[in-house]
């Protein structure tokens, strides 16, 4: 890469918050300073920028000599949370102005940190979050659900190079992430609609998200 050039954004990878949560393995493909650094999901894919959609729960301005805002995004398997300050502007101003419990679409890059026992938490660094409605929460559990079947379904597959490293850093059975997506599946059939009892406008989603297709994941090529 010229060093005039900008690298594309990489795709948007949907998770649940449970596998998520699993991951700590970061690492990246090139000696670039600007090369991405990647989380490595446990289901064998590398996710540079995330996307989810869930509840928020809580929000708190957790910073001391400027804003810093923490939010807590709960989704049918467990919880994100994303913390947004003055290098996010337009994520922190959203997360300032909304008022939980509200459905709310993110996409942003994954961060991970070290904690004084020695164990690894990670979180999002929101580049966006818009306000959904329950409509588009219950579509982005099935599409995620889909996309993380599919990756279970290729980790063992000659040649899944992220498969083969999620093997090596992660001692986990994957089945659980599988039975996490039937689960997340069964919960929109048994609430049966919108538990806030309301709905929100919805907002477009981002266009760098994998939502129509997951054969980027087969392919390292950054949506453009």
């Amino acid at each position: 890469m010229s060093s005039n050039e900008v690298p594309s954004r990489e795709i948007a990878r949907r998770v649940f918050a449970e596998e998520f949560n699993d991951a700590s393995y970061t690492f990246k493909e090139s000696d670039d300073e600007r090369a991405p650094v990647y989380l490595l999901l446990p289901s064998g894919e590398k996710a540079n920028r995330v996307f989810l959609v869930g509840t928020l729960t809580e929000k708190e301005d957790v910073g001391e000599d400027n804003e810093y805002w923490r939010g807590r995004i709960v989704d049918p398997t467990g919880t994100f949370f994303v913390y947004a300050g003055q290098y996010q502007p337009e994520a922190a101003s959203a997360l300032r102005d909304l008022e939980p419990p509200a459905y709310v679409s993110v996409v942003g890059k994954p961060r991970t940190y070290e904690t004084d026992d020695g164990s690894v938490n990670v979180s999002v660094r929101p580049e966006s979050i818009s306000v959904v409605d329950a409509e588009t929460r219950d579509r982005w559990v099935v599409e995620t659900a889909q996309r993380t079947v599919e990756r279970i379904e290729r980790f063992d597959e000659e040649g899944n190079e992220y498969g083969r490293m999620a093997r090596e850093e992660y001692d986990l059975p994957i089945d659980r992430y599988k039975t996490a997506a039937v689960s997340a599946l069964q919960s929109l059939e048994e609430a049966g609609g919108d538990e806030l009892g309301g709905s929100e406008e919805s907002d477009s989603e981002d266009a760098d998200t994998d939502t129509d297709t997951d054969a980027d994941a087969a392919s390292p090529e950054p949506n453009a």
